[in-house]
């Protein structure tokens, strides 16, 4: 079976990192809106749910060639000898430093605009939160996904999108209950 999984998201890389962001991602909003209500419900109407999994599949796309040209800035990086020769851990951490402090920024943003358009609103209230998530979530959440082989990377990044739900829907409900 995990052979199978590599031979997918080796021969199809966009494809594969849309289907798994498109259901771990929403399966992450989802179980956040779970523990803010504290029950189990479906938070969004069929036509929701399967715009958040668009919404979901573009930022893959987006993420997935982040990943793969954030990798290559730091390789560039080490071969003009700009930064140190670095072992598994500080390629990982350089990686994951430069993606979320770049990228990570338009994502937040770029994910909160998809997520107004998807529920017909204008809220970017919090998204300070978004952001400083870059910091104490995304960095060291992908500088483990960096260490793995590249086939399993976009994977766990999905998993850690659900994480990060399971996260802030406890938090929120906190601020919501005190």
């Amino acid at each position: 079976m995990i052979d199978s999984y590599i031979e997918f998201v080796t021969s199809y890389p966009l494809i594969s990192a849309m289907i798994q962001f498109a259901l771990l991602g929403t399966l992450g909003d989802m179980i956040a809106k779970w523990l803010l209500k504290g029950q189990l419900f479906m938070p969004y109407s069929l036509v929701t749910l399967f715009l958040k999994m668009i919404e979901w599949a573009v930022l893959a796309i987006c993420i997935k060639y982040a990943f793969v040209g954030f990798q290559g800035f730091v390789d560039g990086l080490l071969a003009h000898e700009m930064i140190p020769e670095l072992g598994l851990f500080g390629r990982a951490f350089a990686v994951s430093v430069s993606m979320n402090l770049q990228f990570g920024l338009l994502l937040v943003i770029l994910h909160r605009y998809l997520d107004n358009l998807v529920a017909r609103e204008n809220n970017w209230a919090n998204i300070d939160k978004g952001m400083k998530s870059l910091v104490w979530f995304w960095i060291p959440a992908h500088t483990i996904t960096f260490m793995l082989d590249k086939p399993y990377q976009i994977g766990l990044a999905a998993i850690w999108s659900v994480v990060l739900g399971v996260i802030l829907g406890y938090f929120n409900r906190q601020e919501k209950v005190a």
